[in-house]
């Protein structure tokens, strides 16, 4: 009699040759919330089938508003009550992309840019609409695709320390003595420290509810830099040390913190083995592999960080990149995706090539669901189209090739997966480039990407 393994590896081959997805992949949207009434996703939408979460998650249909512990996963309220200045904003740096924008647009771009109110409206635009366009890029062309959103970010605009947790933080040690210098070292390294468990604490619950909800991938493009860690310690020295750093100390401490976010933040990936993390490698331009980033940083089986790509040509201005902490590069620059609303806008940034990861995932996942998550990355950074510009820059140096990568998870239920994947290289060739109006245009400045910081 035929194992179970080899009737459904069968059964998998039938049902893709027949082009059915017989196991849909739930796939789970760790981010600013999302819109899953959107006419794209809302037969896409995942539905808890029974008590799976447990009482702590009451009527968690969807999925989870952790950010204000609610079901809520976006707040519709805010549809209709943006400006548009915010669409516009967007409309003119594509133009300035592709070489386009004229001189009245750069001047307004410029006039906006020092404009607080607007900056800080463009911000809750941001958090608004970032994880709806993140979730149409995971399931896009999967039609049995199953959304679950976890909102991590609030919606409203907030400034550093303004969170509930530093916060609390603040309140612990508001009589906290103004150390002399010998001391303000071992004082900062100790407040550092208490507040990465705190943030580690506030993440692990998200992560317990992928594993419990059984997600078998998760895109988290949300992290926290060292620019941002620079400002959150710049706040605590002052606020409760009265002390002013200098740029070098907050490059110190901001990496201090980093550091000890990464070491206990490392359970946001165990507490949940079987989902595979994709998580964007972060926005700065910076290299991971000298300057930590949380969670892009956390290696392990079922990690994998992404970064942006403009098309099939060149490596985003503002993408991280590593040459050992990042795993694979994916387009980022210019993504049409799912805005609230049943809209859709371009927009740019690691956090649109994490989802293209994720949906290549779930689609592998699709395809042969006997696969182990470290088999998934073993063919997405295998038949990657390698490129010169990504050498020294992201582990598989290149960015990934869906129809072969799918090609090699078909094969692969009828032979061993090295053998799946040199075949699959040998059948499909490299995605075709054309030459686009990105690669014919002089300007060398890409979209700003929406914020996609874990808020304090």
């Amino acid at each position: 009699m035929k194992s179970k393994r080899t009737i459904r590896s069968i059964l998998v081959v039938t049902f893709a040759l027949l082009g059915v997805n017989a196991w849909a992949v739930p796939i789970g949207i760790i981010d600013s919330g999302t819109d899953l009434k959107h006419p794209n996703l809302a037969n896409k939408a995942w539905t808890n089938p029974g008590n799976l979460s447990g009482d702590a998650f009451k009527d968690d249909t969807h999925g989870w508003n952790f950010a204000e512990d609610n079901n809520e996963i976006i707040d519709y309220s805010l549809l209709g009550t943006f400006s548009p200045d915010m669409t516009h904003f967007f409309q003119v740096q594509l133009k300035l992309l592709q070489g386009t924008a004229t001189d009245e647009e750069k001047q307004w771009m410029k006039d906006k840019k020092g404009d607080d109110k607007f900056i800080e409206e463009l911000q809750t635009f941001g958090n608004f609409v970032h994880g709806t366009h993140v979730a149409g890029i995971s399931a896009r062309s999967a039609d049995h695709a199953q959304l679950m959103a976890a909102k991590i970010l609030p919606t409203k605009a907030t400034k550093p320390g303004s969170g509930l947790e530093v916060q609390s933080f603040f309140d612990h040690f508001r009589l906290w003595p103004k150390e002399s210098d010998p001391l303000t070292d071992m004082a900062l390294n100790l407040m550092l420290g208490m507040l990465a468990s705190q943030h580690s604490k506030t993440l692990i619950p998200v992560s317990e509810y992928v594993n419990v909800t059984g997600m078998a991938v998760a895109n988290c493009s949300f992290g926290t830099s060292v620019e941002q860690a620079k400002k959150i310690v710049t706040l605590i020295a002052k606020s409760l040390l009265n002390k002013e750093l200098t740029e070098a100390d907050q490059e110190k401490y901001g990496a201090v913190f980093l550091h000890q976010v990464l070491k206990k933040g490392a359970a946001f990936a165990s507490s949940a083995p079987k989902a595979l993390f994709v998580i964007a490698a972060g926005n700065d331009g910076s290299d991971n592999d000298k300057v930590p980033t949380f969670p892009a940083n956390l290696k392990a089986d079922n990690t994998i960080t992404v970064a942006a790509t403009r098309g099939y040509e060149k490596l985003a201005s503002f993408s991280n990149y590593g040459a050992t902490l990042v795993e694979i590069a994916a387009p980022g620059v210019g993504i049409i995706s799912d805005i609230p609303g049943g809209e859709t806008m371009p927009l740019s940034g690691t956090s649109q090539a994490a989802p293209f990861i994720t949906n290549l995932a779930g689609r592998i996942l699709d395809t042969n669901s006997q696969l182990t998550l470290p088999q998934v990355k073993q063919i997405m950074m295998q038949t990657v189209d390698k490129k010169d510009f990504l050498v020294g820059k992201v582990v598989s140096e290149g960015i990934a090739n869906p129809e072969r990568a799918l090609r090699a998870a078909t094969l692969s239920t009828q032979m061993d997966l090295s053998a799946a994947i040199d075949q699959a290289k040998r059948e499909i060739g490299a995605v075709k480039v054309r030459m686009s109006i990105l690669s014919q245009s002089s300007y060398d400045g890409e979209p700003i990407p929406l914020p996609s910081t874990f808020r304090f």
